[in-house]
């Protein structure tokens, strides 16, 4: 019913940059929350950043500075600008959303097919 699309993401050098999208579609009626996770290889799946429908925002300790969460409501879409990367950095990034469907009277969690960053030093 609802389908997450990410993009943006690829390998970068150390100090360099990348821009995340995340673009929401199908029977959605109204979407809360919506935030990045990671999961690095053989780390569990960490909160990188989230925004809320009213554009408050709060980020993981390690990329607060470096990475700026914002959200197109008219686009269903949510950005993460990540600048200043480091390899530590590398890993699979996971859109998520806290979907209301136009079938439902509740919201569910959809999570999107993830895109890899790769930081090379």
């Amino acid at each position: 019913q609802v389908q997450l699309v990410e993009s943006g993401g690829g390998p970068v050098q150390a100090g360099g940059s990348l821009r995340l999208s995340c673009a929401a579609s199908g029977s959605i009626f109204r979407i809360d929350a919506m935030a990045w996770y990671r999961q690095a290889p053989g780390k569990q799946r960490e909160l990188v950043a989230r925004i809320t429908s009213d554009g408050l925002t709060n980020y993981a300790d390690s990329v607060k500075g470096r990475f700026t969460i914002s959200r197109d409501t008219t686009k269903n879409t949510v950005y993460l600008q990540m600048d200043s990367l480091n390899p530590g950095d590398t890993a699979v990034y996971y859109c998520n959303a806290r979907v209301r469907t136009t079938t439902a009277y509740r919201y569910d969690v959809y999570w999107g097919q993830g895109t890899q960053v790769t930081v090379s030093s």
